[in-house]
């Protein structure tokens, strides 16, 4: 094709202005391993550095406290050390011309008492997920976590607000609150998970409550066109989650309601599993929702460049992010331009220590 959709550039008149419309997903990539879970200059600065042709860099996820933290080895933003270090990431990014959202993250449950000097992982109700959580002991049984009180759950309130404060003292173009796959916001939108009877459970108001005072706090001290939301509608057997009679009108609710809001976006995965025989699941997440929210809307999940040219084409999506390919592929704009076969990733070295799998694959001309 003569131009493709994907290298057009995009602008919704708000914050977002991208030299074209191809977006890097944020992937946890356990690079962090310094002590400190702090983002490096050597290897998240040239990371992201060579993949700064994207219209959009979203990092991998970020968590906003200590006891957000649920893998080893990742960055955080919370402290002045990590602020520092990820200052360093988007320098590079934005030397190379590039734009950089950072990942705001809290996985709730899905984390292990060995992150927390022994104590329990939080989450809205005391439900064990039944799956593993990779610690620096490697992969152990998740457990059942403490139900978060009214005072947790404004801390919590409380870190994300300081996380996109610190987000923007770093460099940072925006933030992303990750609300998706199955981490804490997720576990308080679905039924699965949230069997609370207080302000934050039962009703869809109360279970989307604690997302949007998160949202609420965090326009108080960073604009609003600098926030976008992820959401993973059709999330099933993942980290116990479980599609049910509400979990789609769930998330149209908190889509629609985000029409009152200036985002810079809102993000959608498509099912990252066959949900085809789930009762009340959605398949066509971008078909499904972009009737629903009048902003920017970003897809992902599985995308190839003939599937993103083409959703954008139909119009159920304004920007397509492109996850594994990325990794593998650090030059991935470039290759769409020059179509040009793209390079396998290597599964092995998604999660380990260092350069191999990470800065060392090959880049080609701009």
């Amino acid at each position: 094709m003569s131009t493709q959709n994907v290298l057009t550039p995009y602008n919704n008149n708000n914050n977002l202005s991208l030299k074209n419309r191809v977006v890097m997903a944020p992937m946890t990539r356990s690079r962090a391993a310094n002590g400190g879970n702090v983002a490096t200059d050597e290897l998240q600065g040239l990371y992201y550095e060579q993949r700064a042709s994207a219209g959009l860099i979203i990092t991998e996820g970020s968590q906003v406290s200590a006891e957000a933290i649920g893998y080893i080895n990742t960055p955080g933003i919370y402290t002045d050390a990590q602020v520092e270090g990820w200052g360093k990431v988007t320098k590079r990014v934005h030397d190379q011309g590039g734009k950089i959202f950072i990942q705001l993250w809290h996985v709730g449950r899905m984390s292990h008492p060995d992150f927390h000097n022994g104590a329990l992982p939080v989450s809205a109700s005391a439900i064990n997920p039944e799956a593993k959580s990779f610690t620096y002991n490697g992969f152990k049984d998740t457990v059942t976590p403490k139900e978060m009180s009214i005072e947790d759950i404004k801390r919590t309130v409380k870190d994300f607000q300081k996380a996109g404060e610190n987000a923007i003292k770093a460099g940072f173009d925006g933030v992303e609150i990750h609300s998706s796959n199955g981490y804490l916001f997720q576990q308080f939108f679905n039924g699965c998970s949230n069997t609370r009877t207080d302000e934050y459970g039962g009703s869809i108001e109360n279970r989307a409550r604690f997302f949007f005072e998160v949202l609420d706090a965090m326009k108080e001290v960073i604009p609003q066109q600098k926030i976008g939301a992820r959401f993973n509608p059709s999330c099933h057997g993942m980290f116990g989650m479980e599609v049910d009679e509400e979990t789609i009108p769930t998330f149209e609710y908190i889509v629609k309601k985000l029409n009152d809001y200036n985002l810079a976006y809102v993000h959608l995965s498509e099912p990252f599993t066959d949900v085809s025989e789930v009762p009340f699941a959605v398949t066509e997440i971008a078909k499904h929702f972009r009737p629903l929210y009048n902003g920017t809307l970003i897809i992902n999940a599985a995308f190839d460049q003939e599937k993103a040219n083409k959703v954008i084409e139909e119009g159920d999506a304004d920007l397509v992010a492109f996850g594994k390919p990325f990794i593998s592929n650090p030059g991935l704009v470039a290759r769409f331009a020059q179509n040009l076969e793209l390079v396998e990733w290597d599964a092995d070295t998604f999660y380990t220590a260092g350069e191999k799998g990470y800065t060392d694959y090959p880049a080609i001309s701009k």
